[in-house]
C-alpha cells in the first residue's frame, strides 16, 4: 500500500469569533483530527489551503503543527504538511524546517503560482526541491488557482524524480490528461483525488487515495467511497459517489472553507464559523443547502 492510500483530510484552522487562534480553537482542531480518524480517515494534512494557511503567522502555524503532530504521533497515522509556494529558494527553506518535525511524512507543495514558469520551469522547481527536501514531496496540481496547466507527460517526469511521492490532482474536471496520467505513471507515484466533486471519478479511474476537505463531514462515507472503488465494488461506490459529489458541490458553493466552517459550527464542532479576510462569511442560503445535502448523505449511512 502506498503512503497516501485511502482518505486524507486537510484540516481547517478553527478560530474564535474574533478571528483569533486561541486555546479553545486549538482544542477544537485536536477534536476534529481525532474525529476524522475515528471515522476512517487514513491520515491528516496540516496547513493546506483549507487551513487558511496564508493568513496564519509563524506562531500560529507552529501551534497548529504542534497539535496535529501530537495527534498523528498518538494515532500512528501519516501527517502531510503544506509547504512551499512560487519561490523556489523560499520553498526550499520551508521544506528544510520539516526536518525538525519527525511526524511529517510528506510535504504538499503547490505548483508555482502567478509566475507561470511553464512546464519546464515547474519541472526544474520540483527537481531542485526534491534534491534537498527532508521528506517526500506531494505535488499540488491545481491549475485554476495557480494559473499553470501541466500535461500528463510533465507530471510523469516530475513523478519520476527521486523524492517525489505523488500528486494531489485537482484539475477542475476529468480531462484527457487526467485519463492519460491515471493510465500510466511512474512506479511509486501516487495520484490522489484532490477535487472533491470529482473524487469518485478519479477513484474509479485508479487514484490511490484522496485529499478531501469535504471529508470533515460524513468522513466514514468518504472513506467508504475510496474503499469501495479499490475493492471494485462499483455497485456500491457509484451511488455513494453521486451523493457525496452533491454534498461537496454544496460545500464549495462559496469560497472554501467558508461553507464548510459554517456547517461544522452548526453541528457544534467548531467554536465559531469565523474565517479571515479576504474571505467573507458564507451566505446563509449556501449553508442551509449544505446542511440539507449532509442530511441526505447521513440518511443512507
Amino acid at each position: 500500500m502506498t503512503l497516501h492510500a485511502g482518505l486524507h483530510v486537510p484540516l481547517v484552522t478553527p478560530f474564535a469569533a474574533d478571528g483569533t487562534l486561541d486555546a479553545e480553537a486549538l482544542a477544537a482542531l485536536e477534536r476534529l483530527a481525532h474525529d476524522v480518524l475515528d471515522e476512517g480517515a487514513a491520515g491528516l494534512l496540516a496547513l493546506g489551503t483549507t487551513a487558511e494557511a496564508a493568513t496564519l503567522d509563524g506562531a500560529e502555524r507552529a501551534a497548529v503543527l504542534t497539535v496535529l503532530a501530537r495527534v498523528a504521533r498518538e494515532r500512528g497515522v501519516p501527517l502531510t504538511v503544506g509547504a512551499g509556494g512560487g519561490d523556489t529558494a523560499a520553498s526550499r527553506t520551508a521544506l528544510a524546517a520539516l526536518a525538525d518535525l519527525p511526524e511529517a511524512v510528506a510535504a504538499l507543495v503547490p505548483v508555482p503560482s502567478f509566475t507561470r514558469p511553464g512546464e519546464a520551469g515547474v519541472l526544474a522547481h520540483f527537481a531542485a526541491l526534491a534534491a534537498t527536501s527532508p521528506v517526500p514531496l506531494l505535488v499540488y496540481h491545481i491549475p485554476y488557482r495557480t494559473g499553470q496547466e501541466l500535461s500528463a507527460a510533465t507530471l510523469r517526469e516530475i513523478g519520476a524524480l527521486p523524492g517525489v511521492a505523488g500528486v494531489k490532482y485537482a484539475a477542475g474536471g476529468v480531462t484527457e490528461d487526467t485519463v492519460a496520467l491515471l493510465g500510466a505513471r511512474p512506479a511509486g507515484f501516487a495520484v490522489l483525488a484532490g477535487d472533491d466533486v470529482y473524487a469518485s471519478a478519479l477513484l474509479a479511474l485508479g487514484a490511490e487515495g484522496a485529499v478531501l476537505a469535504s471529508a470533515h463531514l460524513a468522513t466514514r462515507a468518504y472513506a467508504g467511497l475510496a474503499a469501495a472503488w479499490h475493492a471494485g465494488e462499483a455497485h456500491r461506490a457509484r451511488p455513494l459517489g453521486h451523493r457525496l459529489s452533491r454534498l461537496s458541490a454544496s460545500l464549495f458553493a462559496a469560497p472554501s472553507p467558508t461553507v464548510l466552517k459554517a456547517v461544522l459550527h452548526a453541528r457544534g464542532r467548531l467554536p465559531s464559523p469565523a474565517v479571515r479576510l479576504p474571505l467573507l462569511a458564507a451566505p446563509g442560503t449556501a449553508v442551509k443547502t449544505a446542511l440539507a445535502r449532509l442530511a441526505e448523505v447521513e440518511a443512507h449511512v
